[in-house]
């Protein structure tokens, strides 16, 4: 079983900036995409961005799109999600997860998810 970590959340002010990570006990993510989603309170599980990890094409929910990048580096065998200009909407367990062999992202396509990160906006 892959043992998926994600670690950076925290308690940020409105308009502040956190950076997420994410490592996996195996790392072999070639042909898979990686991705983030979030869950708030009493909300279902969103996806929030992805990476392809062969060729780097992300994409982003336009809820984030212009604020959070995505991205990874191969030799540390880590994914990132730089989250900007912080707001009251996006308070959540954000969760990383390793996507189906070949598989476009989507919460149904998730082998592997962490436990997740608690992202908490004070305004």
């Amino acid at each position: 079983q892959v043992q998926v970590v994600e670690s950076g959340g925290g308690v940020v002010q409105a308009g502040g900036s956190l950076r997420l990570s994410c490592t996996a006990s195996e790392w072999n993510v070639l042909n898979r995409a990686m991705a983030w989603f979030r869950q708030a309170p009493g909300e279902e599980r969103v996806w929030v961005s992805c990476i392809n990890w062969n060729d780097g094409i992300k994409d982003y929910a336009d809820s984030v799109k212009g604020r959070f990048t995505i991205s990874r580096d191969s030799v540390k065998n880590t994914l990132y999600l730089q989250m900007t200009r912080l707001q009251p909407t996006d308070p959540a367990m954000y969760y990383c997860a390793v996507q189906r062999l070949y598989a476009p992202c989507s919460r149904l396509n998730v082998d592997f998810w962490g436990r997740g990160t608690q992202v908490t906006v004070s305004s």
